[in-house]
């Protein structure tokens, strides 16, 4: 399985990681007609990390077990298993990231179904208005955001674009998402006009210390996590929010109720038992370094990068964003920003990076225009950055692929 890559001008025979010793291969030849494709990002880069611990995830699950839709009926989140809540709790304590006291916990399938469900209620919250409610996000946002918004066709909010640029006086619901996607950079709410009525839902999918620096607990009203950005497991399809108003949290569980009647607790299970052997590496002692997931995954990330920006300074026609350096509270070091897709940015004046990525290298990957953004901005998946290098690599660099 490839999990890394490195770039340079000579082969290089070996690579040590903690005295483990990953062999080089050279690129394998590409078809000059074959198309990369990078709009899409897949976590599996986490793979190699499960494969070693995957006798300490298994789960058994009998055929009697989980026949009913209940989990805990004096919970607001009638549906989420009590497993699952203490160990979302224990790993938020574990990390420092968010706040979980006096608050409320809802599980959905997924951030996805849960931003929906934070959307219905902050609408539904009031009186039916004489119009939508603006739903806002400061450019370059994530890119699915306008569809998301868009796609129940609801009368309660409509998307209306770049935070930066609302000035009405009307209700409106900002989404903050911070490390934002696509760009990295730490964000906060922007809209402050005090003739309006706004309501701000954090999504901080990647406010994980393998991606960020953990500087502060976060403590907002709605804050969005995911599951497949914590660990990589995103094929569990699990996602939670932390809800401090017990009514907004009765109101996105009734909407997870109505659109899928729950959570799979088949789902709930694997993801809470993850979190356990992620939390217990950390309280044993004796636990190798190398079997602390966000040490790995930290360094993958902090390799990835750099290896990245040895190509892209290479290729000299694209920049990528340089990220501050903060103390982290979770590692006790200094360190910056190791987002999870490039933010590429075109050199070239009035350059379409799209048409560039596509019609030179043979790459397809997400244009700045999706994002709110310039069309000289582009974006792609660090999790399967060997595309991108071997897209590059067609240019002329030597590019190596390193195998466990």
């Amino acid at each position: 399985m490839v999990t890394e890559l490195c770039a340079a001008a000579t082969p290089i025979p070996a690579v040590s990681v903690n005295n483990n010793y990953l062999a080089c291969a050279p690129l394998p030849n590409i078809n000059d007609d074959a198309f990369i494709n990078l709009d899409q990002g897949d976590p599996v880069v986490m793979e190699a990390y499960w494969r070693r611990m995957s006798e300490r995830c298994t789960v058994v699950i009998k055929g009697c077990e989980f026949l009913s839709y209940l989990s805990d009926l004096s919970n607001v989140c009638w549906f989420m298993m009590p497993r699952l809540r203490d160990n979302i709790k224990r790993l938020h304590a574990l990390v420092g990231n968010a706040d979980t006291e006096n608050s409320h916990i809802v599980v959905g399938t997924g951030s996805t179904q849960l931003f929906q469900a934070a959307l219905f209620a902050l609408s539904s919250s009031s009186p039916p208005p004489h119009h939508p409610i603006h739903v806002l996000a400061a450019s370059p946002y994530y890119s699915e955001y306008q569809d998301e918004v868009g796609v129940l066709r609801s009368g309660l909010y409509k998307w209306s674009g770049d935070a930066l640029e609302y000035d009405k006086d009307e209700a409106f619901i900002e989404v903050v998402t911070s490390p934002n996607n696509p760009d990295g950079s730490i964000r906060e709410a922007v809209v402050t006009r005090s003739g309006s009525e706004g309501k701000v839902i954090h999504d901080l999918a990647y406010y994980w210390p393998h991606y960020t620096p953990i500087t502060h607990k976060a403590s907002h009203d709605i804050m969005l996590f995911t599951f497949s950005k914590c660990t990589g497991h995103a094929g569990s399809r699990i996602g939670w929010a932390i809800v401090k108003d017990i009514e907004i949290a009765k109101k996105m569980t009734r909407f997870i109720q109505m659109s899928s009647i729950g959570v799979s607790k088949e789902s709930q299970t694997r993801a809470a038992k993850i979190m356990e052997v992620i939390c217990d590496s950390y309280q044993n002692f004796g636990s190798k370094e190398s079997d602390l997931f966000f040490e790995y995954s930290k360094r993958l990330m902090k390799e990835r990068w750099e290896k990245l920006r040895e190509v892209v300074d290479q290729n000299g026609f694209f920049s990528l964003p340089n990220f501050p350096r903060a103390y982290c509270n979770f590692t006790k070091e200094s360190s910056e920003t190791y987002p999870a897709f490039a933010w590429l940015k075109c050199n070239e004046k009035d350059q379409d990076c799209e048409g560039y990525l596509e019609k030179k290298l043979k790459v397809l990957a997400r244009s700045g225009k999706r994002f709110g953004a310039d069309a000289s901005l582009e974006t792609c998946p660090t999790a399967t950055g060997t595309d991108l290098m071997k897209g590059l690599g067609k240019q002329g660099y030597d590019i190596y692929l390193i195998f466990s």
